[in-house]
């Protein structure tokens, strides 16, 4: 086994370092998700925390881990009476992001529950995990059903696995860290909320932190062994601390100031449900616990809101994270009577009733509030600004040598109904399209490929009835061999890739219309968030279109993109639509499974080149030949239209909406009607 970064040794990070801390101390915070840039030590701090969690006493060859002094009695091991213990350390669990749901909850014998009448069970991480560490790497990009399931067994602190009428359940307690990159996809908010505590983290931009970061990464390569050694006795403190703490958490006093102080503060900062309320209790108990008292202060209920309320705040991934600290403050001192403790009959003139100013000055833990970076919320016209005369397209003036224009902010987003692609895919699990899914409505049964996962039992009975009088079955159970098994195949929804190609040349550039345009987007943008889709921008002005950002699942990334998404030059639409060809093409290769849905954003006209329309009409029936599925969202406005976007349409195989269309919510149906119209276009390019 390879020695682990020591958990003491990493520079700055006090913020995450003390979310860990106080989850080891007691995992019933809940859990802490670390959000932050890659190469900010989130995996390094979460496998050196592992080393630090006390040891535990299991009952000897029980799967589960049962504790000796307390065995489950519902374990699937069990029973477990008189079994002796030996104690061991506690395991750090890692799911990988491609796990299947057998291998995180486990696995029934399917066929020897049918055939043999027992419960053979292949336990899986969520009971490898107990009493320990489960770490989730890149969490945003599990599977969200995955995700549900890890939350469901960390809250209830037991895992159940229910296959046609067999179950089983376990316990499964567990220290839960998640980590994720923001750019590559944001968690939803019902998920974010199941996390007990959120850190955000970055780079020091400080030269002298940076360099001791590399020094002490240097000299553990060089030697993990002896860099560990050099450690080894600030770890085993802070192992001790952690200790004493866990001893000490059944003796501090939650008193009814700092609950008021902690229900104030979730109700001025508007948190959904009570279970905020709940955490920042628990949270705040077990700094008090850590810092060696009693009594829950103040400031342990600041500190508490400092790590708890931030992402349970945003409600879109345009939300900006972090709480803004001098209405804290002004909330805690309102609902505190001024005296930062813990209510009647709990202060006394004992110091450790007294607010420090530095509480655990050797502490790792020690820190100030998450860093209050992040995606910006989207930015709404300025009512001071002042707006053109209806109906006057002129825009901002261009950039004094050249045609381009200062980028304009998007209008106010709005809901807009479901886009679908046609047909029934097999793309990733999401909330957009129909498609064959593991979860979902069961539609019919086949010969399962491979191992058996969910049972169709109607068509496996059927299956094998003809065949018992040749089997020689004499009692009542039913004889099932392997032939007749069924699996069971289910239809749910995917995830499709999303991608914009918005026109951004000076036939768009008027302030007004462009405003529009990017609060469509920006619309459409958070429905794909809804719906767990990739996005991709594509935008072209001048002679050329550009990659604003290569498909992604971080929608926030786009959103930034078209807020600084600059207008004028020509309108060379056809290289707009053979750049979303080969960016396609390329995805296709990479994912051929998520299914695409191509959104044109643009009033249709091209210019520049010969025959520019002609050029355009070429490269949209490239897109219909291949069957993307296609929506043109017409910009055109004013009192003569061309209809230009309306042929587009046709060229794509696809349905054209204009703007008011779109903010109406009369786009039902939109791309219902793009499969008879792209099987049209397949037609007569044939």
């Amino acid at each position: 086994m390879s020695t682990p970064y020591p958990f003491t040794a990493i520079v700055g990070q006090d913020d995450l370092r003390l979310a860990l801390l106080l989850n080891a101390v007691s995992p019933a915070v809940g859990g802490v998700l670390v959000r932050g840039e890659k190469g900010t030590a989130k995996s390094t701090a979460v496998r050196a925390l592992s080393v630090l969690i006390p040891e535990v006493s299991v009952v000897v060859g029980c799967r589960f881990s049962c504790d000796p002094g307390a065995p489950d009695p519902a374990c699937p091991d069990g029973p477990h009476e008189g079994g002796g213990g030996a104690a061991r350390p506690a395991r750090m669990v890692e799911l990988p992001v491609g796990a299947s749901e057998d291998r995180l909850v486990g696995a029934l014998d399917i066929e020897r529950a049918l055939a043999e009448g027992v419960k053979a069970f292949e336990p899986g991480l969520l009971a490898d995990a107990h009493r320990g560490l489960l770490y989730v790497d890149e969490v945003n990009l599990l599977h969200d059903h995955l995700v549900d399931l890890l939350l469901d067994a960390a809250a209830m602190g037991a895992s159940y696995v229910e296959r046609e009428g067999v179950s089983v359940r376990h316990a499964s307690r567990f220290l839960l860290v998640g980590t994720m990159n923001p750019e590559e996809g944001e968690l939803r908010p019902q998920l974010l909320d199941r996390f007990g505590l959120t850190v955000e983290v970055a780079a020091s931009r400080e030269p002298d932190l940076r360099v001791e970061v590399v020094r002490r990464r240097l000299a553990y390569d060089d030697d993990p062994a002896a860099f560990a050694a050099r450690w080894a006795e600030e770890e085993n403190a802070l192992r001790a601390r952690i200790v004493a703490a866990r001893a000490l958490l059944p003796e501090v006093r939650l008193g009814d100031a700092a609950l008021r102080q902690i229900a104030a503060t979730c109700a001025a900062f508007e948190v959904d449900g009570m279970r905020a309320d709940i955490v920042m209790a628990r949270t705040a108990t077990t700094l008090a616990a850590w810092a060696g008292r009693t009594v829950v202060l103040a400031e342990d209920v600041r500190q508490a809101a400092l790590l708890a309320l931030p992402h349970r705040r945003r409600r879109n991934p345009f939300d900006a994270p972090g709480l803004d600290e001098e209405k804290l403050d002004d909330t805690l001192e309102e609902f505190g009577g001024g005296d930062g403790g813990d209510g009647e009959g709990d202060r006394d003139d004992s110091p450790d009733d007294e607010p420090d100013d530095d509480p655990e000055p050797d502490g790792p833990g020690d820190g100030g509030p998450p860093p209050q970076d992040g995606p910006p919320e989207a930015p709404h016209d300025s009512p001071d600004r002042p707006e053109p005369a209806e109906g006057d397209e002129a825009g901002p003036p261009p950039a004094p040598g050249g045609g381009e224009r200062s980028a304009v902010r998007s209008a106010e987003p709005f809901r807009t109904k479901t886009l679908s692609v046609p047909g029934l895919g097999e793309g990733a699990a999401g909330r957009r399209s129909r498609a064959r899914t593991d979860h979902g409505r069961t539609t019919g049964a086949r010969r399962p490929r491979g191992t058996l996962t969910k049972l169709h039992l109607a068509a496996t009975v059927h299956a094998a009835a003809p065949h018992q009088r040749a089997r020689g079955r004499s009692g009542q159970g039913l004889v099932v061999r392997r032939d007749d098994l069924r699996q069971a195949t289910r239809e749910g929804r995917e995830g499709n890739l999303v991608l914009f190609v918005v026109d951004a040349s000076g036939s768009m550039a008027a302030r007004r219309r462009m405003s529009a345009v990017k609060g469509a987007v920006l619309s459409l943008l958070l429905d794909a968030y809804q719906r767990r889709d990739k996005v991709g921008l594509i935008t072209f002005r001048g002679k050329e279109a550009t990659v604003a950002l290569p498909p992604t699942s971080s929608v926030d990334a786009a959103a930034v993109r078209l807020e600084t998404l600059p207008t004028g030059g020509r309108t060379p639409l056809s290289a707009g639509l053979m750049k979303a060809h080969d960016v396609l093409r390329v995805e296709r290769m990479r994912d051929p499974s998520r299914r695409p849905l191509l959104v044109v954003v643009t009033d249709g006209r091209a210019t520049g080149g010969p025959d520019p329309v002609a050029l355009g009409g070429r490269a949209a029936r490239l897109h219909a030949a291949e069957g993307t599925a296609s929506v043109v969202v017409d910009c055109e406005s004013g009192p003569v239209r061309l209809g230009l976007a309306a042929a587009l349409a046709g060229d794509l195989g696809g349905t054209a909406v204009t703007l008011d269309e779109l903010r109406a919510e009369s786009v039902a149906g939109l791309v219902r009607d793009v499969q008879g119209a792209v099987r049209g276009a397949q037609r007569r390019v044939a």
